[in-house]
């Protein structure tokens, strides 16, 4: 089991998660949210499409699958960080802000994620640009309930994610 001592966001979770999943010899590795709007079924089916040879990383697509009970606002927010990524990194995406993923461990190898917040999310994709490793997205099935939009970013939450990455930036 991994545990952080104080709280450092989910950039660093994922991270930890990864480094103790590589440690311990794992060929793939599926990262996803804690918010329960993910399925089991999708994560297997993009660990059956890595198993192809053909890709290093499967990422979710809601708009390639399906939402239920998605909020307008978020759909805009989404829409707005997919045009953003597609501009930033050169990939067609469709869904850019969506937890569940699959890798390899190659691919996972190549994140190292500096970012331990909610700019994870989008430094996940500049990396995976930048690593010219392939890629595709597996349509899944997104399921919004009331717990999960509770847990999910307020849309002014997009600030900070676009504060973060242009810090980052300057840190280089």
């Amino acid at each position: 089991m991994c545990r952080h001592a104080i709280n450092l966001g989910q950039g660093a979770a994922l991270q930890t998660g990864i480094d103790f999943a590589l440690n311990h010899g794992a060929s793939v590795i599926v990262t996803f949210d804690s918010d329960g709007q993910h399925s089991l079924d999708d994560a297997e089916a993009m660990i059956e499409a890595l198993k192809t040879g053909s890709f290093d990383y499967v990422l979710g697509s809601r708009f390639l699958g399906k939402t239920e009970n998605m909020p307008t606002s978020r759909r805009l927010l989404l829409q707005a960080a997919t045009l953003y990524t597609r501009l930033h990194t050169g990939m067609k995406l469709t869904d850019t802000h969506n937890g569940l993923r699959a890798m390899t461990a190659r691919g996972a190898s190549a994140l190292n994620l500096q970012h331990n917040r909610m700019a994870h999310a989008s430094e996940i994709l500049d990396k995976i640009a930048a690593s010219g490793l392939p890629w595709r997205e597996h349509p899944c099935t997104i399921t919004y309930t009331d717990y999960s939009r509770a847990k999910g970013q307020r849309l002014s939450g997009m600030f900070d994610i676009l504060l973060d990455l242009y810090l980052g930036r300057l840190h280089k």
